[in-house]
């Protein structure tokens, strides 16, 4: 029988990979984790974590603008940069230390290195120099923003750039109109910064529901946010105190900066993947099956380096559910219906389920619920602004298949009907 160094070698060491490193040593195996970055991956050190502190602190400013509505005088208020992101910064190596102890409370070895496959049963430490067998490999090395190839495109930045911009913009334009772009628009606007918002489609948030799409856009050009649809940006070209971005309208705007924010690409090229095996899709991302498994037997893959679902708590679930089925021999597969989603837009939007569009296609007698008003708060505040609340329900069997939510605490509204929802509601 064959000896190997571990019984489960993981690269990545972000939401999926630590918890599968976590659970997998739980059942009893032997395990080690590389990550070449730091501890957290995606989501933790430049993703969901940083993104919402940015988030509350865009939203004092409407706080500020609504308080007086209800009695309060605020004079002098000062916004600090510098402040934010060292506040930022300290509580993200909080969250990597805690990732860290983690994996050494669960007797799971960890590198601080860059592995790339040698064969399906080796990866080599880069830094070091070493080789390392493993009877199963896991890859979870997530992913990467997409930045097109149009002249002058290495001069714009990316979500991963903006957590630590050594000073704030007076202007931005960011390109693209998915959660990210939508999410960095809000929270730039919410910081006094000049916003242009440059899509090429129609509308923005592509795939969610046509009356939460219109409605945040009406929203968000309200608060300031310079929205243009069905445009692209042709070239960026850095000028003597500005960029010059020309569009394909014909417009050239001057800007501080440029951000995209027009998807993501997975972490898979360099990793030796193709040596040992490994199928690749046509994005680059590595086919698994309903078990996470690749084209090689013992070689397994969850989180965003897949081309499933890219959110947070599904890594996490992926990792969890490997574990079960290599390690606990309990087959596990991820259900992928239902997932609950919130976009930390101003205002914010909460959404499960089908859209409109997409239920009346699966369901012929489809009953729908809409109300659109303005929330108690703001008859006050004087802010103008509605909020959207939608439930579609079967009408053959009377169950809710999909909730779409425009407004405060959206996110955590959708969560509970998705709750309902899973209960047969």
């Amino acid at each position: 029988m064959t000896s190997y160094d571990y019984d489960l070698f993981i690269i990545g060491a972000g939401s999926g990979g630590v918890r599968a490193a976590r659970m997998s040593a739980s059942y009893g195996a032997r395990v080690a984790i590389a990550e070449e970055y730091r501890f957290g991956g995606t989501c933790v050190i430049r993703g969901c974590v940083p993104k919402k502190l940015f988030v509350y602190a865009g939203r004092f400013k409407g706080e500020f603008e609504d308080a007086a509505g209800f009695g309060w005088r605020i004079d002098g208020v000062k916004f600090d940069w510098q402040t934010l992101l060292a506040n930022k910064d300290r509580e993200i190596d909080r969250l990597e230390g805690l990732y860290k102890k983690t994996l050494k409370n669960a007797d799971a070895v960890s590198f601080q290195d860059r592995a790339e496959l040698v064969d399906a049963h080796s990866v080599k430490l880069v830094g070091a120099d070493r080789i390392i067998t493993a009877r199963t490999i896991l890859i979870a090395t997530g992913g990467h923003p997409f930045v097109p190839d149009i002249p002058g495109s290495e001069n714009a930045i990316t979500s991963n750039e903006a957590f630590h911009l050594e000073a704030l913009p007076k202007r931005i334009l960011i390109v693209g109109a998915g959660y990210i772009a939508v999410e960095f628009a809000s929270i730039f606007n919410g910081l006094g910064v000049d916003v242009v918002q440059v899509y090429r489609g129609p509308q923005i948030m592509r795939g969610f529901d046509d009356d939460l799409r219109d409605g945040l856009s009406e929203e968000m050009r309200k608060r300031g946010v310079d929205i243009r649809v069905n445009t692209n940006v042709m070239e960026i070209a850095p000028g003597e105190d500005a960029y010059k971005v020309k569009l394909s309208t014909g417009d050239v705007l001057e800007t501080d900066l440029v951000m995209y924010a027009t998807g993501r690409a997975p972490n898979s090229s360099g990793l030796g993947l193709e040596r040992a095996g490994v199928e690749l899709g046509w994005s680059g991302h590595v086919v698994v099956d309903e078990y996470s498994k690749t084209s090689v037997d013992n070689i397994y893959a969850v989180g965003d380096v897949t081309d499933r679902v890219a959110l947070t708590p599904v890594a996490i679930r992926e990792g969890a559910a490997f574990a079960e089925t290599v390690f606990n021999d309990s087959p596990v597969s991820v259900d992928y219906s239902g997932i609950p989603t919130a976009v930390f837009s101003e205002p914010e939007i909460g959404t499960v389920g089908l859209t409109e569009a997409e239920a009346r296609e699966k369901h012929p007698k489809l009953d729908v619920y809409k109300s659109r008003f303005r929330p108690m708060k703001h008859t006050l505040s004087g802010r103008d602004e509605k909020m959207i609340m939608k439930l579609l329900v079967d009408g053959d069997s009377d169950r809710v298949v999909g909730c779409h939510v425009l407004g405060a605490d959206a996110g955590e509204i959708a969560q509970s009907v998705a709750i309902a929802m899973h209960m047969g509601a």
